[in-house]
This record gives C-alpha cells, sequence and structure tokens, in this order.
C-alpha cells in the first residue's frame, strides 16, 4: 500500500504533457502508488477562485485521487468561503499552502492565520517549505492550537533541519519530496524524528515518483517503517481509512515497489 500525500492535477507552466488526470493515474501504476492527494496547479500557481472548483469534476470521475483544497493566506476570505462549500463534497480531505506562490513564508503571521482558519475545520494542510522556514513553520504550529501540518520537502536543502522543527513541535509532520536529493537524507532524518513523523509524497506530476521512491529504498526502512511511511501515518492524518479500504485492484504493493 502506498499513499502519496503530494500530487497535482492540471498543466505546470513549463510542462505540456500533464494536464490530464490520466498522466497521475498511469504513473500512479507504475510506481504502485493507491492513492494520491492533489492540488490543482491551477489553485496553487494562479487563483484558487477558479482552481479549487475545477478539480472537484477530476474527483468525482477518479477515486483513487483525493482533493487538497489550496489556500492563499492572503485572502481568508475566499479560502473561508471554498472550505465552506467544497468541504460537504467529501471530495477534498486535507488543505495546500505554497509558501512562495501565496508570498506567505512559514514563519509568517499570515501562515498562522491560515493555519488557525484550517484547524478551526480540523483540516491537515500540506505545507510548502524551502530552507530555514521549515523551523519557523514549526514555531507556529507549537503556537496554533489545532494546527496539524505536513511539512513539503523537508525544506529542501535545508532538510538537516528537520529534527529541530520536529522538536518544536509534536503536530508537524514530514515528506521528503525533492528533484536533486541529497544521498542518505532519508535514513538521516527518519533515526532522528522516527517513522511516526516521515510520509511518502512525489510531487508528481512535476516529479516523477521514482525519484523519491528510490530515495526511500537506499533508506532500507524496516517492515515497520514502511508501513507507516508508506501509507500508515497518511491514513491516519488525513482520515482515509485502513489499507482493505484504500487498496484498488491490481494495483502493486509497495514490498514490489520499494
Amino acid at each position: 500500500m502506498i499513499i502519496d500525500v503530494h500530487g497535482h492535477w492540471g498543466p505546470w507552466f513549463f510542462h505540456t504533457d500533464v494536464a490530464d488526470a490520466a498522466v497521475n493515474l498511469r504513473v500512479m501504476d507504475e510506481c504502485g502508488i493507491d492513492v494520491q492527494l492533489v492540488s490543482a496547479v491551477e489553485a496553487v500557481v494562479y487563483d484558487p477562485l477558479t482552481g479549487n472548483p475545477a478539480l472537484l469534476p477530476v474527483l468525482e470521475a477518479q477515486p483513487r485521487l483525493r482533493g487538497l483544497l489550496v489556500v492563499d493566506p492572503r485572502d481568508l476570505d475566499l479560502a473561508a468561503s471554498q472550505l465552506s462549500s467544497l468541504l460537504p463534497t467529501g471530495l477534498f480531505v486535507g488543505a495546500k499552502i505554497h509558501t512562495h506562490y501565496a508570498g506567505s513564508p512559514g514563519g509568517s503571521a499570515a501562515m498562522a492565520d491560515a493555519l488557525t482558519l484550517l484547524a478551526s475545520y480540523d483540516l491537515p494542510v500540506l505545507v510548502h517549505t524551502w530552507g530555514e522556514e521549515i523551523v519557523d513553520l514549526a514555531d507556529v504550529v507549537a503556537r496554533v492550537d489545532g494546527a496539524r501540518v505536513v511539512a513539503a520537502h523537508l525544506g529542501g536543502p535545508s532538510w538537516p533541519l528537520a529534527p529541530e522543527a520536529a522538536r518544536r513541535s509534536d503536530r508537524i509532520w514530514f515528506e521528503p519530496c525533492w528533484s536533486t536529493p541529497a544521498p542518505g537524507r532519508i535514513r538521516w532524518v527518519l533515526d532522528r524524528i522516527g517513522p511516526e513523523r516521515l510520509m511518502f509524497g512525489s510531487d508528481a506530476t512535476l516529479i516523477h515518483p521514482a525519484v523519491t521512491l528510490g530515495a526511500i529504498r537506499a533508506a532500507e526502512l524496516s517492515p515497520v517503517e514502511e508501513e507507516l511511511v508508506m501509507w500508515r501515518n497518511a491514513a491516519e492524518l488525513f482520515g482515509l481509512g485502513d489499507a482493505q479500504t484504500l487498496r484498488q485492484p491490481g494495483i502493486q504493493t509497495p514490498s514490489s515497489t520499494v
């Protein structure tokens, strides 16, 4: 069983072949991914107003895809409106905040306000982190009651700061996708934060999931670590159910890919 907590649907401004959900499903099948949490690229890089609703028919047609509702901390009135209207569909299981596109660093007051709003809906959120903001984000999470955050990319080149971020709050988890990962990164972080705090994410369709799967394979996870990292942590945080509920017929198991 594999749950990918960091996926996207829609065309990127520097690619032309990733607009169709069929691309998501193809790479999921290639890598044995059962369920992928996706945000609309349009909502991430351009406008949540149009991007979030555009994802609805895709989620309705593809039960292996679950939605992440993109929140721009600079426009929380829109976020509150969309949370009220889109969450009742049952198709969105979490939120997504991209700190750079939204101009709202992990340690900013705007981020604190956004996390406060999402906590009021008891909604976990995947937050883009790059650089030292991974620690700043953890400090904000610690201050916001009920906030539950997955720090995407492990802070990129600042991944050695992940253990410090984990110490700042017990309500922040970590996801390791990166297009140019450093050797030994996954094992080093895992040994310091524990397998309960790490979960698989790919950044598909921007990055092929094989990149992160290869990094995880190199970390030589134990069976217990593999279960937690590859699906159980995500299933519990995002309320996705057990393995029997999630597994789709004909999909490879993690043991054949990791």
